[in-house]
């Protein structure tokens, strides 16, 4: 997905913040991206975003960790 479309489809991520924290999660290797250049659209070359493998391990850890404590009281 593009950095704006996980915004529209999301109902807390902030378009303000959506870049640094892909930028981040790229650093640590939990994303990758690639520049899409389309000849048709004038401006700057969108940036399409994937999970990675790592970032989908880590994902189903944080999944599981959620699935532990869920019902556990605070």
């Amino acid at each position: 997905m593009y950095g704006l479309e996980m915004v529209k489809a999301s109902s807390t991520l902030k378009r303000g913040t959506i870049y640094v924290t892909l930028d981040r999660m790229s650093d640590k290797g939990l994303v990758r991206s690639r520049t899409v250049s389309e000849p048709t659209q004038s401006g700057m070359p969108r940036r399409l975003y994937a999970i990675s493998g790592l970032g989908q391990k880590v994902l189903a850890a944080q999944d599981a960790a959620n699935a532990a404590f869920e019902g556990v009281p605070a």
